[in-house]
């Protein structure tokens, strides 16, 4: 009876109006608590959201540069623009596409700072390298191989079966800054102890797909490119395969770079998640078949010692000078 009293008096006295406005008082106070922790948590994580955003916004756009692969500026845009968008969104950067029209140009906009990561043939890049320290991060595949091959095409009514029949012919190089158009061709013509300016009655300096147009028109005798332009060129239907003979193959050959400048490549951690977004190009193709062009699968990461053979020649010809 006793604990029975004690525990109504207990009862009275926590419901006696006093108490009953104390513990409402400290529940009010606990309900705000929560609530300015919860406004806190909720400030904390807008402003970083902010910060973060802002950070992205303050980082200039970094500029792509990309040779000219297609017949046009405005279809090279096209083709490389989903590139240039995806890139921007694996690193969270804006990412500016520039197409520039020759590869010794896209050299050139590379080690001047005009452009910040290229895609580029394997000798611009060996220029670029060896002229502004540019760095290769990683190598296009071409239909799972990050190698192409240098050829010389010619109209197979032309009489002419490989290249010793080519003296006083018309002839013609892609740009000085082309790898297969320009570099192991003239290379390939000096260890045959060929002079080009006096072995051939004419000598022309073009882009790689005026050279198959001509010489499937019979306007020229003969030309230097490269196996997947003519590839590409059949395909679309510029050119008929029967109209163009390859005449002459080079050795397998690096394939085209991805570059970046010296200032970028000395980010280490930038380098890094580059050439991660780059290695992922080829599953995502299994769902974004327009990312690239045909036949191209995806990248492969490489270094400066993988263009060596295109740096031989240069030294060999005496274009490149040894540092």
């Amino acid at each position: 009876m006793l604990e029975i009293e004690q525990a109504e008096r207990t009862s009275i006295s926590l419901n006696s109006p006093n108490n009953r406005s104390c513990f409402s008082h400290l529940h009010s106070l606990q309900e705000s608590l929560v609530k300015r922790l919860i406004g806190l948590c909720f400030f904390i994580v807008v402003t970083t959201a902010l910060l973060n955003t802002d950070a992205n916004a303050a980082e200039p756009a970094l500029k792509l540069g990309v040779g000219l692969f297609q017949p046009d500026k405005e279809k090279n845009d096209a083709t490389y623009r989903p590139l240039a968008t995806y890139l921007s969104n694996k690193l969270n950067r804006p990412v500016e596409l520039r197409t520039v029209d020759s590869w010794e140009g896209l050299a050139k906009s590379l080690a001047n700072g005009e452009t910040d990561i290229a895609l580029m043939g394997p000798w611009g890049y060996v220029l670029a390298n060896h002229q502004a320290g540019a760095q290769v991060v990683s190598t296009i595949l071409y239909d799972g191989k990050p190698e192409y091959f240098a050829i010389m095409v010619t109209h197979p009514n032309s009489g002419i079966n490989q290249p010793a029949d080519l003296k006083g012919k018309t002839f013609a190089f892609g740009d000085k800054g082309s790898t297969s158009g320009y570099l192991i061709p003239l290379h390939y013509f000096m260890t045959q102890g060929i002079d080009p300016e006096r072995y051939f009655s004419k000598v022309l300096y073009t882009k790689h797909q005026a050279i198959e147009t001509q010489v499937t028109q019979g306007i020229l005798d003969a030309g230097a490119d490269y196996n997947r332009n003519r590839n590409a060129m059949i395909e679309q239907g510029l050119i008929k395969a029967e109209q163009s003979r390859i005449i002459w193959q080079s050795a397998p050959l690096p394939n085209d770079a991805v570059a970046v400048s010296k200032a970028l490549a000395a980010d280490r951690a930038f380098v890094i998640r580059l050439q991660a977004a780059l290695s992922e190009v080829g599953d995502v193709l299994k769902t974004e078949p327009k990312l690239l062009p045909p036949h191209y699968t995806g990248f492969v990461s490489r270094d400066n010692n993988f263009y060596k053979p295109i740096r031989d020649a240069g030294l060999a010809t005496g274009i490149l000078q040894a540092k």
